[in-house]
């Protein structure tokens, strides 16, 4: 059996999960890479499209920044579904294979790089970059920094979908850009507690 890619039991980081990625696009050339934009410090925000159907669905997860075990949850989702397929084998008990030509699936595994980068350590203590986060952070005593950071590098919280300041963000305009030109038939926001369910009915 081949070792698995995904690490379950170190913190997540950007640039493990770009890393993955490369990874897996290499053992399964079936896997289909993109990027959807880059984040405010300039990190490509990077999907993965799995399956050839007709249906289409999005995954994604790390709106929130301290909510990165969510990346390692659709990552291993990637991985195991990946090596089922090649195999011939099942995923949740449904051939691989089937759901594969039935359905296209879109994963965009880390939403918010910037604020996961800050949570799980990977901004050193005393750069610019942490210091800009801190400083927003002393706005809001009552949560403890850098554990408890949900927002991205401007301190905007991409889950208040009514707020029209995100949609002025570029990172969520692409993603808005592409849920209404897609056509996808279900979307799911991965968070610690719920997922965020989307069900479009569209027209053919």
């Amino acid at each position: 059996m081949e070792d698995n890619i995904v690490p379950t039991n170190i913190p997540y980081t950007s640039s493990i999960l770009r890393s993955n990625i490369n990874q897996l696009k290499n053992r399964y050339n079936f896997l289909k890479v993109g990027n959807i934009g880059y984040s405010v410090l300039g990190k490509p925000l990077l999907y993965i499209q799995i399956g050839n159907g007709t249906n289409k669905v999005m995954y994604s997860s790390s709106i929130h920044a301290n909510e990165w075990i969510n990346s390692v949850v659709l990552m291993k989702f990637v991985e195991d579904y990946a090596r089922a397929y090649e195999q011939d084998g099942f995923i949740y008990g449904y051939s691989a294979r089937e759901v594969y030509n039935k359905t296209t699936i879109y994963i965009v595994p880390m939403l918010n790089p910037d604020g996961v980068d800050l949570v799980t350590g990977d901004i050193q203590v005393g750069t610019g970059v942490y210091n800009n986060f801190r400083d927003i952070s002393l706005r809001f005593p009552s949560i403890p920094f850098p554990d408890g950071w949900k927002a991205n590098f401007n301190g905007v919280d991409f889950s208040n979908f009514q707020h029209t300041l995100l949609i002025n963000r570029l990172d969520w305009r692409l993603l808005c850009w592409i849920i209404l030109f897609s056509k996808f038939l279900h979307i799911l926001f991965f968070h610690y507690l719920l997922i965020y369910y989307h069900l479009l009915y569209l027209n053919d």
